[in-house]
């Protein structure tokens, strides 16, 4: 079966980041395939590589992009929503004015149409979050 998934939470605001990333865990674990994740409204600051959580605390952004890059997972972070909340690639660095990036490897930056398309290829869409 082929997922994509929804993440509309912050990484340490409720359970759903953890649930959506143990849920992505078990799906690859009995064999199926992750066709997206996309992260929407707060599910953003899932992305950003200047989280910095205590040492006895989840890196929850670590945590992704370990299973992202061993899984080859296409993990998407909805443009507008980021651009909201600060999150910048060096695309949205230059167009933007800013003087810095802060999105983590491997995520990517792009519009709605990819949350439409994943639901599209996808045997369901799980979503995580308000």
């Amino acid at each position: 079966m082929k997922f994509a998934i929804l993440v509309s939470e912050g990484p340490y605001t409720h359970q759903a980041t953890d649930t959506a990333y143990q849920f992505a865990k078990a799906v690859l674990a009995k064999g199926h395939e992750i066709f997206r994740v996309f992260f929407y409204h707060d599910g953003v600051y899932n992305a950003t590589r200047l989280t910095t959580p205590p040492q006895d605390d989840r890196n929850i952004v670590k945590r992704w992009t370990e299973l992202a890059k061993a899984n080859n997972l296409d993990m998407v972070v909805c443009v507008a929503a980021a651009q909201r909340r600060g999150i910048v690639d060096d695309g949205e660095m230059q167009r933007n004015g800013k003087d810095a990036t802060n999105l983590a490897e491997p995520f990517r930056i792009s519009g709605l149409g990819q949350l439409i398309e994943a639901g599209i290829q996808a045997d369901r869409l799980v979503v995580f979050g308000d």
